[in-house]
């Protein structure tokens, strides 16, 4: 278990969605805020990220770029005025591009655009302090897995052949998670993030590792720090540095995340999910739910249960 992979599963909801767009001449379209992540690649072409409240951002090929609270943005062949912007066509609405006047050169733009549907209602802090816009160029040779997984969805996208109903799913999943990892060991969230300092500490690391690998068990500050290897206070000191509480807080913080996780998605006994977060009865889970989420797990439960179709 690690921390990048819980923090993203932890989130999710529903199937992620994208499609392959090839634009050509002036062009201007708006994405409206969105309650997930969205993500662009440049497959060909350059052209510019406009965010809400934003610096541009100049996009050239093989670019990716994601904006992980679905911040409204507007893409373009070039930056454009105020007046221009609000003159931006909706996403959804942009018509097929019409053909390059005879003689003139084409100058057309790929994109590769999805959503992540994402709850935020219990969102890691990991995730929390990702800025609004991460831009990862396509510098040479980093993050090749990234590149790589880029590759495969362009085809997939554009190809749908046999098993790429599953295929698109997973490769969306795992381009996610490469972005993401992308950022945290990147310079731009070295400079900028506490979770990046947090991941990169061997101490706080390993820490992490076993809470999340099995948060069930009847951790103690003392039996942390010492299967972490170092003194109690050292652990304290540094946990609470680096991930912004001290490590039983962040315990209890993560077991109540799973718990809302498991209502929300699967019909598992309660008492189930009490043993599976740490809690020996359903009674001392709904406890602890109540104060982290100001209602019982069974009224969470059914708020969160989709309406019947």
């Amino acid at each position: 278990m690690d921390v990048v992979s819980d923090a993203i599963t932890a989130v999710r909801a529903g199937r992620p969605v994208t499609n392959r767009l090839r634009i050509d001449g002036g062009w201007c379209v708006r994405l409206d805020p969105y309650e997930g992540a969205g993500f662009h690649v440049v497959l060909a072409g350059t052209c510019w990220l406009l965010p809400d409240g934003g610096a541009p951002v100049t996009l050239r090929p093989g670019d990716a770029v994601l904006l992980p609270h679905g911040a409204g943005h507007v893409l373009a062949d070039a930056p454009r005025d105020p007046a221009a912007l609000a003159r931006a066509v909706p996403f959804d609405a942009l018509p097929d591009p019409p053909p390059a006047p005879a003689g003139q050169d084409a100058d057309p733009v790929e994109l590769l655009c999805g959503k992540y549907r994402l709850d935020r209602s219990r969102t890691h802090p990991l995730l929390t302090e990702l800025p609004d816009v991460v831009h990862l160029p396509d510098d040479d040779g980093h993050h090749p897995e990234l590149r790589a997984a880029v590759g495969l969805l362009a085809r997939e996208v554009e190809q749908s052949g046999p098993g790429s109903c599953a295929a698109v799913p997973s490769l969306l999943d795992l381009l996610l998670v490469y972005m993401i990892r992308a950022w945290t060991t990147g310079p731009a969230g070295r400079a900028t993030g506490r979770w990046p300092a947090a991941l990169a500490d061997p101490v706080v690391t390993e820490a992490l590792r076993l809470l999340h690998t099995d948060p069930a068990l009847p951790w103690t500050a003392d039996r942390l720090a010492a299967r972490a290897g170092v003194s109690r206070a050292t652990l304290g000191r540094r946990f609470t540095a680096l991930v912004g509480r001290p490590p039983m807080a962040y315990l209890t913080w993560w077991r109540m995340t799973l718990a809302a996780t498991a209502l929300r998605t699967a019909d598992t006994p309660l008492e189930s999910v009490a043993r599976d977060v740490g809690y020996g009865s359903p009674y001392a889970l709904s406890h602890a739910f109540r104060r982290a989420f100001g209602t019982t797990p069974g009224r969470y439960r059914a708020a969160r249960r989709p309406a019947p179709a």
